[in-house]
């Protein structure tokens, strides 16, 4: 992905169709060059813009569209702190630009304008993203520090096998992406062979 991805710049309309469809995303970056080049800020622009959620979860809003009259509805099951001091104005506002006028609107969690326009427009996807910094025998020690205490970050170096192992070796760039994509392994016997305690 390059920057302009999201306005098709590059093929990118095409590599971010792949990364919609995608578990998971893994973003390899170059550690000697992201202090200078900040790709890891250019890339998460790029997939935002384009509805891709990073790290998030959906927010917990329901919006049910009626047929019937009746206009907007609002409630809230927390506070709304974050949508100003009259949140029910706000969410009139925002369902009247992209005319809505009879709906109902349940917040179950504090939400910002932005989470609510997701939801409306209904088409974002939220993705576990790791991001993979390589080439870390290129930096100093206070560098690599710096990268690996980054949030969804670890550090490596293929060129020293440091984290990033051979194809059939457990190492812990794997064991990062089965947590982020949730699988569990199942280890299954013959049949009528007793079980393994």
């Amino acid at each position: 992905i390059i920057e302009g991805a999201a306005h098709g710049a590059g093929r990118g309309k095409e590599v971010i169709a792949v990364a919609r469809s995608a578990d998971a995303i893994l973003i390899v970056l170059d550690a000697g060059k992201e202090g200078l080049n900040r790709h890891r800020e250019i890339l998460e622009r790029e997939l935002e813009t384009v509805g891709i959620r990073l790290n998030q979860r959906p927010p917990d809003v329901t919006l049910s569209k009626r047929k019937t009259g009746g206009g907007v509805r609002f409630a809230s099951t927390v506070p709304q702190t974050k949508l100003g001091p009259d949140p029910e104005k706000v969410v009139y506002q925002i369902l009247r630009e992209y005319k809505i006028t009879s709906a109902d609107v349940l917040a179950r969690e504090e939400i910002t304008v932005d989470q609510l326009v997701d939801v409306i427009q209904g088409n974002r996807e939220y993705k576990p993203c790791l991001y993979l910094y390589n080439k870390i025998d290129t930096i100093t020690i206070e560098e690599v520090d710096q990268l690996a205490r980054m949030p969804h970050s670890i550090v490596g170096s293929v060129n020293q096998k440091f984290n990033i192992g051979e194809p059939l070796e457990d190492d812990l760039l794997k064991q990062r992406l089965w947590k982020y994509l949730g699988l569990t392994r199942v280890y299954t016997k013959r049949k009528g062979s007793p079980p393994d305690l």
